[in-house]
């Protein structure tokens, strides 16, 4: 089978498609055909070695996380999947869905794909919905609230921005002039042009008091200092990437992942199917699938970027 492959830490531009033995479920395994899948920023640090440190990977190394496709062959006591079954997955701690057949482990994050679903719409959820999740949960907002969403166009930031809505809250959005469609449509009362505006300043204009919860999913380390200025005093900043335990004025701040929305896949992937999420999809063709890591890797930056096969 082919696969997009890493053969070392490097730029996005050394992936390659390559030829790689097709893998076989073993007990407790499901092997996906895959129709589509999607690429996520952790795809893109492991290729390039940013995150060696954090979390060091073998070579040559398969991207993909996320995935819709067709059950080819299960392992052994596999009950609850049958062959030909649709499914979307979500496959950590296996890479490589960004390929022709990709493993899954049976468990919550392997579920049935809604047929009102389209395989390149529900290989967009995984990684990115269960984080958007998981910062939702964190920030625990409430109606009449009001929260700063800095990366509002971005897989996970699309898909927080409509959450945090949907709890009644009032988002302010960062994003470029372009953006303000898109992000006023999923919900965000007023949006911030960050290549034109500091957007602490922004936000304390619009909201002088400051915003009750920040959620940079952009920034990271000593960079959050700058966005904890736009929550009020005794706010709280959530991150998914990680920084200081306290910030001035006595900011709260919340680091989640990927790892704190897991259970929540099958909620947002019916949410999504019955309309009440909506998700942005930029589709890329497989054969091409090099070009459009490097696309993800530098100017994208609305919804998610998926190859289709």
């Amino acid at each position: 089978m082919k696969a997009l492959t890493a053969s070392s830490y490097g730029p996005v531009e050394q992936l390659t498609i390559t030829d790689v033995p097709r893998p076989v479920p073993a007990a407790g395994q499901v092997l996906i055909k895959v129709r589509a899948a999607a690429l996520n920023a952790l795809d893109i640090r492991l290729t390039t070695g940013e995150f060696r440190e954090q979390m060091p990977i073998e070579h040559p190394f398969h991207p993909g996380l996320d995935a819709a496709g067709t059950v080819e062959a299960v392992g052994e006591g596999v009950t609850r999947f049958a062959v030909g079954d649709e499914v979307v997955a979500f496959t950590y701690p296996h890479f490589g869905t960004v390929a022709e057949y990709a493993l899954a482990a049976d468990g919550p994050n392997l579920l049935r794909r809604p047929p009102a679903l389209p395989p390149e719409a529900a290989a967009a959820l995984p990684q990115a919905a269960m984080t958007a999740a998981a910062a939702h949960d964190a920030a625990q907002l409430k109606p009449g609230q009001s929260v700063l969403v800095i990366g509002a166009p971005g897989g996970v930031g699309s898909y927080l921005l409509q959450l945090a809505t949907r709890s009644g809250a009032e988002v302010l959005a960062t994003g470029k002039p372009e953006d303000e469609e898109y992000l006023r449509r999923l919900g965000a009362v007023a949006t911030i042009d960050y290549t034109s505006r500091e957007v602490a300043e922004e936000a304390r204009r619009l909201r002088p008091a400051g915003v009750d919860v920040v959620v940079d999913l952009v920034n990271a380390g000593p960079g959050l200092a700058a966005t904890a200025a736009a929550a009020k005093d005794g706010g709280l900043l959530v991150s998914t990437l990680g920084g200081p335990p306290r910030f001035e004025r006595e900011v709260t701040a919340a680091y989640v992942g990927v790892e704190q929305g897991i259970g929540q896949l099958e909620e947002l992937v019916r949410r999504t199917a019955e309309g009440e999420l909506e998700v942005r999809v930029d589709l890329h063709p497989f054969t091409r699938a090099v070009e459009a890591a490097q696309q993800f890797a530098g100017a994208h930056s609305r919804g998610k970027l998926v190859i289709g096969f």
